[in-house]
């Protein structure tokens, strides 16, 4: 592939998708209903992670994620009691289950802490 041709062909994505109209109807939405960095850190990592399908159900679900974490991901990954991951169980989006969650925010959990 040529260099201008990969250039051009870049440059009309930036056009297509670089504008606020784009967050509507992507799943990079979720992450933007924070206003705290860690937030909005935990909440694009966990969309993505659940970010291959239908837009509309990744958006969805990805809602769904934030709601069990309470709408305050890092102060739940923080913070919860074992108890509380209980309730992630039956979260699941195609082939990402309640115990891929859990692990999740068990990772997460160590990482912001280390």
């Amino acid at each position: 592939m040529k260099h201008q041709y990969l250039k051009d062909f870049l440059d009309s994505k930036v056009v297509e998708y670089n504008h606020p109209r784009f967050i509507e109807t992507d799943p990079i939405q979720v992450p933007h209903t924070f206003k705290i960095k860690e937030d909005i850190e935990i909440a694009g990592f966990l969309t993505a992670s659940i970010a291959w399908g239908n837009r509309k159900s990744i958006i969805h679900n990805a809602y769904r994620m934030m709601q069990l974490l309470d709408r305050a991901p890092y102060d739940f990954i923080m913070n919860h009691k074992e108890d509380d991951l209980e309730r992630l169980l039956p979260f699941v989006h195609r082939t990402f289950n309640g115990d891929d969650f859990i692990q999740f925010i068990k990772s997460l959990q160590h990482i912001y802490t280390n």
